[in-house]
């Protein structure tokens, strides 16, 4: 076997989160996006002694649990790739390959749960950030997802089914908008032209909708006209903000110079539960408002007895979970490195009339070394690297008696439960929660207790 060659194989296994594993001529080759049962054509791209790495050409034969696909987008967008498993499957395969990363890892449990689905499974993101692009090098301007393999190439998916068709409307309308008036895309290599990135927000139980345009200094636009356009629509929600945000980052980010509102305010109002948050345009907020209730709900539900408790919420964003929390417990302490989330935290505390909460800006491992208090209970929800092993020892001198790990990564997770159970503390329970429907990402929630 060599690098560049083109092989035919059926993949007979899967790694998390989307490697499918197949065998060729006696060796193992990792396929991404690939599914169990598949037989695929595929170009050799790394060939090792142990084992061999492909990238997907073709599928030859399709697993005989799929279907067909619900969107006209796919095969070309990025995104989704899991749509042909109905959905049951999708959630079966996510709970085997997380559960397969605990048992290759040797993390002991007393349960292991069946994976909480997500209430909606179309229309269930409450952000989108699009870019701007083409389909080919120097073809029309095109709006939307990257394409499937392909980063500088953008396909318009505007009858994308996870979102919300308020989402597609402004998406085409957006577009239809700069081609009639001859913008430019902008050009990552180049670093010429306009137009850059399109992100909406929409609050899933107000209805409320953000929307900013990104784009380059290097031209301008009738504002109030783009405003009039955007207003003009007949959508189920609401446009409570328009922004235009201005950058010339080299970078494929929205990293503004400037930000102007253009209409309304710079932020939307959603609820988790009773709670309402105020939310900007780069605030976090998880993409499934009602995946996220149940999330919440199960983190809570694998405290023992919150009723008076000190707690500690760390990697705690715009504090979502502590509110919540709060709501029982004696106090909350809350560290979040993100300075912006932490003053949207305090905000949001306030709205809802919370006083029991402190909301402390820094990174965790530094700030927990000085807060005096002694929790009884530890809630962390780090970003997807998981926590840092300074962070992990020190959560560890507290000493608490319970402790839940919320993880949108469980290759991170594993990695740090096996320092939790060095350190004398027992898993008891583990629960995957399906935020993402389509896709091999999923949340898990596990609870730890020490004698």
């Amino acid at each position: 076997m060599r690098r560049g060659q083109v092989i035919t194989l059926r993949m007979e296994d899967m790694e998390f989160p989307s490697k499918a594993i197949g065998t060729f001529e006696d060796k193992k080759i990792y396929i991404k996006n690939a599914l169990i049962g598949q037989k695929v054509e595929a170009r050799v791209t790394k060939n090792r002694k142990e084992h061999s790495e492909a990238r997907l050409m073709n599928v030859l034969e399709n697993a005989p649990s799929e279907v067909e696909s619900f969107c006209p987008h796919f095969g070309d967008c990025g995104g989704c790739a899991r749509q042909t498993l109905p959905y049951e499957e999708q959630v079966k395969l996510k709970g085997k390959l997380i559960q397969g990363l605990f048992d290759e890892n040797n993390i002991a449990y007393d349960v292991f749960e069946d994976v909480l689905t997500s209430p909606e499974i179309y229309a269930y993101r409450n952000k989108m950030e699009y870019s701007f692009g083409d389909e080919v090098k120097g073809g029309e301007t095109t709006l939307g997802m990257h394409r499937k393999g392909r980063f500088m190439d953008v396909v318009t998916t505007g009858q994308c089914k996870i979102v919300h068709e308020d989402f597609n409307q402004i998406l085409l309308t957006v577009l239809d908008y700069f081609k009639s008036r001859g913008f430019t895309h902008y050009q990552r290599k180049q670093h010429i032209g306009f137009l850059r990135h399109l992100i909406v927000r929409k609050g899933r139980q107000t209805g409320e909708i953000l929307v900013a345009l990104n784009t380059s200094s290097q031209a301008t636009i009738n504002e109030q006209e783009f405003v009039d356009v955007l207003r003009g629509l007949d959508l189920g929600g609401e446009i409570v903000g328009i922004l235009h945000l201005i950058g010339d980052t080299v970078a494929d980010v929205v990293k503004p110079d400037e930000v102007k509102t253009l209409f309304g305010r710079d932020y939307y109002m959603d609820l988790i539960g009773d709670l309402k948050f105020k939310i900007s345009l780069f605030s976090f907020f998880q993409t499934n408002t009602l995946g996220a209730e149940k999330l919440y709900d199960k983190t809570i539900s694998y405290i023992d007895d919150i009723e008076g408790k000190d707690v500690f919420d760390l990697f705690s964003g715009t504090g979502t979970i502590a509110q919540i929390m709060a709501e029982k417990a004696k106090h909350v302490t809350a560290i979040e490195l993100v300075e912006d989330a932490v003053d949207a935290a305090k905000e949001n505390a306030k709205l809802n009339d919370i006083d029991n909460c402190d909301f402390i800006a820094g990174d965790v491992f530094v700030e927990i070394q000085k807060v005096q208090k002694r929790p009884e209970v530890i809630v962390v929800d780090p970003p997807r690297v998981g926590i840092h092993e300074k962070a992990v020892k020190e959560i560890i001198k507290f000493d608490a008696k319970e402790l839940v790990y919320v993880s949108c990564n469980p290759k991170s997770l594993v990695m740090n439960l096996i320092d939790f159970q060095e350190a004398g503390y027992r898993v008891e329970k583990v629960c995957p929660v399906d935020m993402f429907p389509h896709t091999p990402h999923c949340e898990t929630v596990v609870k730890l207790f020490k004698a």
